[in-house]
């Protein structure tokens, strides 16, 4: 599937900017990422599908190492996983964090090496720790104290395993309050202002059969602005320092967690790599030479950022029409592959693509198939005034939390994932049927 494309005019250009690099208009009123129309991809694969650009996933990853090239960056696998994303990111030099013991066995069985793989969860089961010591996960990171004794007995007489703590700086952070991670207020990790986390680690120092190799700090996700990440290094490094006083002791590495905020509509803002890296570095070497301390290894986890831009997510629309002042565009996917809007009011700017519109523009609401009144996939929607059944949408950045937050809600089916490079078009994943999903229903 080759497609020849015209040069993208600078209109274009800002129309497209929170698009893959490699999105162009090659004719008028369609759109190809990956060098294969979108159009295409929509007829082989039918709708709702995701659509994934292989190059702009690869591209994100050289960025973020290129930016910490002295850092580990771990791939936040909860954002979008399959056996390719995995293929993709160990050949990219990237690690793996996971949240479950589901990722972590379709990453080492998908070949990733399980030393490179670091596994969170506020409450991990006694199957996700057995997994991860039996699979040789290379970090853990303890996030209440309950797992500190469960996790050495479960290591075993003659066993070791490297873990990290996870702690609370009492940030705020993070573009919506279900996405906070950073404050006193919420399920994860241990709190620095009660003591929490200092009492942890002590017990933890008593366990040998457990090695500490330093502290995990997240604090949420959507967060465009490099000063919370600052005043996370201090405080830490703040604790770091009381921790050397009180036992002497010396973590080498920092974890710093992801949540770096990307544009879904043009003109949001996105977080700066470039200068996270920057203003980072020098915020933790200046509070560790004050601190007299050595500058641990700094580990960061993007996942949004790395494969969000990257998606794009096709619907077919299949009505449109007006109640009292407004328009809405009803489409065959909706909140079981997309539940963001629902969850967190975000925002999406939806396109037309597939034939060339010559009508006024027209604000909508684009709603999904479900029956839930907030099934809602984008608000205040710029689309021709006369999109109509037929037409094909298409919702740039769908690659992160789309599929793995979809549900079966309806039993409709989770989309299938293709991915483009090169003038290709693949399948990754494909559509779930109504026979898988009568299949797992055993009882009667």
């Amino acid at each position: 599937m080759t497609t020849v494309h015209e040069p993208t005019t600078p209109t274009m250009a800002g129309e497209l900017s929170v698009w893959p690099a490699s999105t162009t208009e090659p004719v008028r009123g369609d759109l190809a990422v990956g060098g294969v129309a979108l159009a295409e991809i929509a007829e082989r694969f039918g709708t709702p599908v995701y659509v994934l650009d292989e190059s702009e996933v690869r591209n994100r990853c050289r960025t973020y190492r290129d930016a910490f090239p002295d850092a580990e960056v771990l791939y936040a696998a909860k954002a979008f996983l399959c056996r390719a994303m995995v293929h993709w990111t160990a050949e990219e030099d990237l690690g793996l964090d996971v949240c479950s013991a589901g990722e972590l066995e379709l990453a080492v069985t998908s070949g990733f090496p399980p030393d490179r793989i670091v596994l969170h969860g506020n409450a991990k089961s006694p199957h996700d720790l057995d997994t991860a010591l039996r699979l040789g996960v290379g970090r853990i990171v303890i996030d209440s104290p309950s797992e500190i004794a469960r996790l050495a007995a479960a290591v075993g007489p003659d066993g070791r395993q490297k873990v990290m703590v996870r702690v609370v700086p009492g940030i705020s952070a993070g573009g919506h309050k279900n996405i906070r991670t950073g404050t006193d207020d919420q399920k994860f990790g241990l709190s620095i202002a009660d003591g929490y986390a200092q009492h942890a680690i002590a017990r933890i120092l008593d366990q040998p059969r457990l090695e500490l190799t330093g502290l995990h700090c997240h604090l949420g996700s959507q967060i465009t602005s490099v000063k919370p990440y600052l005043a996370a290094v201090r405080r830490v490094v703040g604790l770091m320092t009381r921790l050397h006083e009180q036992h002497g002791l010396v973590l080498p590495e920092l974890d710093l967690g992801g949540g770096h905020g990307i544009a879904y509509r043009p003109g949001e803002q996105a977080l700066d790599v470039m200068a996270l890296a920057r203003k980072v570095r020098t915020e933790l070497a200046d509070a560790c030479a004050t601190a007299g301390l050595p500058v641990p290894r700094l580990i960061i986890e993007p996942g949004r950022a790395i494969v969000g831009p990257a998606g794009i997510a096709l619907y077919r629309v299949l009505a449109a029409k007006h109640t009292g002042d407004h328009v809405f565009v009803a489409v065959d996917g909706g909140m079981s592959d997309n539940p963001r809007p629902a969850l967190y009011g975000a925002g999406y700017a939806p396109r037309l693509i597939g034939r060339r519109s010559t009508a006024d523009r027209a604000r909508v609401t684009v709603v999904g198939r479900h029956c839930e009144a907030g099934d809602v996939l984008a608000t205040d929607a710029e689309l021709p005034a006369d999109v109509r059944p037929g037409d094909l949408l298409a919702v740039p950045v769908a690659g992160a939390y789309h599929l793995s937050m979809a549900s079966g809600y309806n039993l409709v089916g989770r989309p299938p994932v293709a991915a483009v490079r090169d003038g290709f078009a693949r399948l990754l994943v494909r559509r779930e049927s109504l026979t898988d999903i009568r299949n797992r229903d055993v009882g009667l």
